[in-house]
C-alpha cells in the first residue's frame, strides 16, 4: 500500500518514489555523497560506502567501471556542462540491473572543472526491456563513434607499428569495453600476434601460431568468419588449447575478427571482455564494420612498408657495399631513407683510396625523390669514382662527371662536394658543385664552415643556374685546406640540416654545436648528428660522412710553393729553379740546395721537353720533415730510367733523381701524370722543431702567391 504523499509532492518525495536520488563529487578532494535513496538505487548500506567514486563503483558490472570514467573524462576533456550513461549493475545477491548516471560539471571562471552534481536512478523499468531503450540509443551512440574516431585515426597510420599503437590506446578501441586486444597478421603459413595489450591482459597465443592450429584466431583466418565466444565455458569447451591462459584472468566473453582485404585474409584482431552474454546483431555489425576498417589499414601499412623497404633497398644498393680501411684516418658513414614511402632520394657518399697515402671521400645528392633519382645517382656516382681513380684532378674530375651527366639525357641535376686529402701531409684539395661547405672540427675543438670556392651543380650548363640560383662561372675550382692530425672534416646533405619549417639556418645551426659538443670518436659522432635530426627532420633522405685525420698533433710543414711551366716562356724555369733554391734554404736545407734544384730542374726539363702542354711544379715541406717536389703534365707517357751512351744527349735525368733524391716516383693524373721527388731535411723531422716555413714572415722563402700560382 503506498503511504500517504502530501499535496504537490516535494522534490525529494518525487524523487525517492521514482527510485532517483542524488550525488556531489568534488573532484579535488576525491569526496563523493550519495543521498539515501541513491545509496538504495546502488544496493548500499551507509556504512558500507567508502564515501569515494570507488565505492560506488563496487556495484557496477565488470567492464564498466572503465566505460563510466571514459564517458567522464571525455565530457571534462571536450568541456562539456553534461554526461550520462546507461550502466550494467549488481545487487547485493549478484543480481543483474540498470541503473543510469547524469551529471552536471561546475567549472571555476578559467573553465576548470571542479565539481559534479547529478542523479543515479533506477533504470530497471525504462520502456522495453529493462535498460533496452536508452542503453540501445547509448551503445549505438558509443560504437558508432568508436568506428569514426578509429576510422580517422587509422588514415593516418602509414606503418603497422601506427596501426598497432591505434589499437593499443585506451582513447580509440578501448571504448569498446575490451581488456584485451590482439592484433595477428599472417605470414605465409602462420599467424604473428605483431600487437597487444590493454588494462594488462595479455592472452599470449604464442607469438607464431599456425593457420591449422585449434585456436580462435587461426579459425577466424581459416573460415573468413568472425569467432564469438559467449562465456568462460565456451572457451573451455571449443578451445582447451587456449583455456590455461583465459583460466586466471577475468575474461568471459570475446570475438576474433578476420582482416579480409582485396579477398584475402591478412590478419585478425581479437577482442576480450569481461562480461559474459551474446553479442547483439547491432554489436556485430559494428564489429564486422570496424574489423573492415582496420583490414583496409592495415593493408595500407603493409604495401607502404614494402614500398619503403624497396626504395630503401634500391637506394643502399646504389651506396658503397663497404668502406675501406684506409691507414691514417677514421671514417664513418651514415645513410638514412626518406620517411616517405617510395620519396627516397639520391643522396650518396664514396670513399675512394688512391697513390700516394691519399684518400678520397665525396658526398652529392641528385635532385628529386623517386626510383630515378636513386638510379641517376648510382650512375653519377660509379662515372665520379671512375675519373677519380683514373687520376684525374678534382676539379677536372668533377667537370667530367658534370658533362656524364649531361649526357644522360635527364633533366636532374646532382650536388656534390669531393675532397682529396694527402693523408701524409694533411694537405686537401677540395672542389664543390652547388653543394653544402664542408665542416671542419679542429683538435681542440673549434669548429668551422670551410668557404669552398663553388661550380654549378652538377649536369647544368655554363650560365644555367637551378631555379632560384644564380650564376657562378663555368669550371670548378680547388680550395686547398690543410688537415692536422686529430681534425675532423665532415661532409653531408641538406637532409641533416633542413626542418620542416624549411628554416634551414637553424639545423646548421644545431649541427655546428652538436659537432662542437659532440664525442671525438667519428662512429659516436656520426650517431649523435644522425639523433639530432630525430623526427624533426624535413622528411628528406641524408648521408653522412665524417673522416679523422689520426695521429697527434706533429709539426706542420711549410709552403706549398707553386709555379706554372708554360711552353715557350724560356724565364719560366729559370724563375722557378731561383724559387725552389730560396725556399730550401728557408726550410734549412741550404746544403742540399744544389742537389734539390737539379733534380728539380731535371723534372721540369722532361715535362718541358717531352710534353706540348702547360706543366706545373710545387714543392712544399711535409710534417716529417721531408721537401717535396711534384711535376705535372699532360702527358700521359710514364717515364721510364734509361742507361745513356757517353756521347748521348739525354737518357740521364732520371737516373740523375734517382742518385740525388731519396725517393721519387710517378702517379698517373687522369690525362696527364704527376712526377714526384722527396728529400730528407736534417733536423726538420725532430718533434716540435717548427723551423721556418716558406709562408713565415722574416725569410728568403717565397709566398706562394708570388710563385705565379
Amino acid at each position: 500500500m503506498t503511504p500517504q504523499v502530501e499535496w504537490p509532492a516535494g522534490p525529494d518525495t518525487s524523487l525517492a518514489l521514482n527510485r532517483m536520488g542524488t550525488f556531489d563529487w568534488d573532484l579535488d578532494s576525491g569526496q563523493m555523497f550519495l543521498d539515501a535513496t541513491a545509496l538504495e538505487v546502488v544496493d548500499l548500506r551507509p556504512e558500507e560506502f567508502t564515501g569515494t567514486s570507488a565505492g560506488l563503483r563496487t556495484r557496477l558490472a565488470p567492464g564498466e567501471e572503465a566505460r563510466l570514467d571514459a564517458r567522464v573524462a571525455q565530457a571534462l576533456k571536450a568541456g562539456r556542462g553534461h554526461y550520462g550513461a546507461y550502466v550494467r549493475s549488481r545487487g547485493r545477491d549478484g543480481s543483474p540491473g540498470w541503473t543510469h548516471v547524469q551529471g552536471h560539471i561546475l567549472r571555476d571562471a578559467h573553465g576548470r572543472p571542479y565539481r559534479i552534481i547529478g542523479i543515479i536512478r533506477d533504470a530497471a523499468h525504462d520502456p522495453d526491456e529493462p535498460g533496452a531503450g536508452g542503453e540501445r540509443d547509448e551503445g549505438r551512440r558509443r560504437l558508432t563513434g568508436v568506428v569514426e574516431r578509429t576510422t580517422a585515426i587509422l588514415a593516418h597510420a602509414r606503418t603497422v607499428n601506427d596501426v598497432t599503437d591505434v589499437l593499443k590506446d585506451p582513447e580509440a578501441l578501448g571504448h569498446l569495453g575490451a581488456v584485451s586486444i590482439m592484433l595477428g597478421v599472417v605470414d605465409g603459413g602462420r599467424i604473428h600476434l605483431v600487437a597487444e595489450g590493454q588494462l594488462g591482459s595479455y592472452v599470449p597465443e604464442i607469438e607464431y601460431t599456425r593457420i591449422e592450429a585449434p585456436l580462435p584466431m587461426s579459425e577466424a583466418v581459416r573460415n573468413l568468419r568472425p569467432v564469438y565466444i559467449n562465456s568462460r565455458e565456451e572457451f573451455q569447451q571449443r578451445f582447451p588449447r587456449l583455456w590455461p591462459y583465459i583460466e586466471p584472468l577475468a575474461v568471459r566473453s570475446g570475438v576474433y575478427l578476420p582482416l579480409i582485404a582485396q579477398g584475402r585474409p591478412i590478419g585478425a584482431l581479437g577482442l576480450l571482455y569481461t562480461w559474459e552474454g551474446e553479442f547483439t546483431a547491432e554489436e556485430r555489425n559494428v564489429l564486422m564494420a570496424l574489423g573492415s576498417g582496420i583490414a583496409q589499414s592495415l593493408q595500407r601499412a603493409m604495401l607502404f612498408e614494402q614500398e619503403h623497404d624497396l626504395a630503401e633497398g634500391l637506394q643502399k644498393a646504389m651506396l658503397p657495399r663497404r668502406i675501406p680501411e684506409v691507414a691514417g684516418a677514421r671514417i664513418a658513414v651514415r645513410y638514412r631513407a626518406a620517411r616517405m614511402g617510395r620519396d627516397i632520394g639520391g643522396d650518396w657518399y664514396d670513399v675512394i683510396p688512391l697513390d700516394g697515402g691519399r684518400v678520397g671521400v665525396m658526398i652529392g645528392d641528385v635532385e628529386g625523390h623517386d626510383t630515378d633519382a636513386a638510379a641517376v645517382m648510382g650512375q653519377l656516382r660509379i662515372a665520379l669514382r671512375a675519373y677519380i681513380s683514373e687520376g684525374h684532378t678534382p676539379g677536372t674530375a668533377m667537370a667530367r662527371a658534370s658533362a656524364f651527366l649531361r649526357e644522360l639525357q635527364t633533366d636532374r641535376f646532382a650536388t656534390c662536394t669531393y675532397a682529396e686529402i694527402d693523408l701524409g701531409t694533411g694537405m686537401a684539395r677540395l672542389v664543390r658543385a652547388g653543394h653544402l661547405d664542408p665542416v671542419v672540427r679542429r683538435g681542440d675543438g673549434s669548429c668551422h664552415r670551410i668557404q669552398v670556392a663553388g661550380g654549378l651543380p652538377l649536369g647544368l650548363p655554363a650560365g644555367e643556374p637551378p631555379e632560384g640560383g644564380h650564376p657562378s662561372g663555368s669550371g670548378y675550382p680547388v680550395t686547398s685546406l690543410e688537415l692536422h692530425p686529430g681534425d675532423t672534416l665532415l661532409l653531408c646533405t641538406d637532409g641533416l640540416t633542413e626542418r620542416p619549417d624549411g628554416d634551414s639556418e637553424t639545423g646548421m645551426r644545431e649541427f655546428m654545436e652538436a659537432v662542437r659538443g659532440g664525442p671525438v670518436d667519428v662512429e659516436e659522432l656520426a650517431d649523435v648528428l644522425c639523433d639530432l635530426v630525430g623526427d624533426s627532420g624535413s622528411g628528406d633522405d641524408m648521408a653522412l660522412l665524417l673522416l679523422r685525420r689520426r695521429g697527434t698533433p706533429a709539426p706542420r710543414g711549410g709552403g706549398p710553393l707553386s709555379h706554372s711551366l708554360t711552353p715557350g716562356d724560356a724565364d719560366a724555369p729559370s724563375m722557378a729553379r731561383h724559387l725552389i733554391r730560396a725556399a730550401a734554404a728557408a726550410w734549412g736545407a741550404f746544403d742540399q740546395a744544389d742537389e734539390i734544384e737539379l733534380a728539380a730542374d731535371e723534372l721540369m726539363t722532361n715535362a718541358l721537353v717531352h710534353t706540348d702542354g702547360v706543366g706545373h711544379i710545387s714543392m712544399r715541406l711535409t710534417a716529417e720533415g721531408r721537401i717535396r717536389i711534384e711535376v705535372e703534365d699532360t702527358s700521359s707517357a710514364l717515364p721510364r730510367q734509361r742507361e745513356a751512351g757517353d756521347w748521348a744527349v739525354s737518357g740521364r735525368g732520371l737516373m740523375l733523381v734517382d742518385r740525388l733524391a731519396d725517393a721519387w716516383g710517378v702517379e698517373p693524373r687522369g690525362g696527364g701524370k704527376c712526377v714526384w721527388c722527396e728529400f730528407t731535411v736534417p733536423g726538420r723531422a725532430a718533434p716540435g722543431d717548427r723551423g721556418p716555413t716558406a709562408e713565415a714572415p722574416g725569410t728568403e722563402a717565397p709566398d706562394a702567391s708570388a710563385a705565379g700560382a
